[in-house]
């Protein structure tokens, strides 16, 4: 069974920064895509970044975009999500999801395009 872990939020003043972890396990299949989503207390779930096991190819929400670095160590199962420069507005519990042999014309950053989902972790950025 397909195991998501998240680790690395925590309570940052704005301006800061966070690393996340997701460690991945529990799977054999070689072509997936491992997503990072957020949902804000009384806000819609937010598709961040994604990134691709085929080629390593990457995602951003035009919210992120330049602020955060998505990155994965195969050795490890674990994709990461550097977020620097982080606002009030980045506040919210970070989930890691996977999608298995993404199809053709998928969207990377809809929930409903992956198969898995971690736990989550907290994020809390004070102004």
């Amino acid at each position: 069974e397909v195991q998501l872990v998240e680790s690395g939020g925590g309570l940052v003043q704005a301006g800061g920064s966070l690393r996340l972890s997701c460690a991945a396990s529990g799977f054999s299949f070689d072509d997936f895509a491992i997503g990072w989503f957020r949902q804000a207390p009384g806000k819609e779930r937010e598709g961040i970044s994604c990134i691709r096991s085929s080629n390593g190819s990457t995602d951003y929400a035009d919210s992120v975009k330049g602020r955060f670095t998505i990155s994965r160590d195969n050795a490890r199962n674990t994709v990461y999500l550097q977020m620097n420069s982080l606002k009030p507005d980045d506040t919210g519990v970070y989930y890691c999801a996977m999608v298995v042999f993404p199809v053709v014309g998928w969207s990377p950053l809809v929930g409903d395009e992956y198969d898995f989902w971690g736990q989550g972790t907290q994020v809390a950025v004070s102004s």
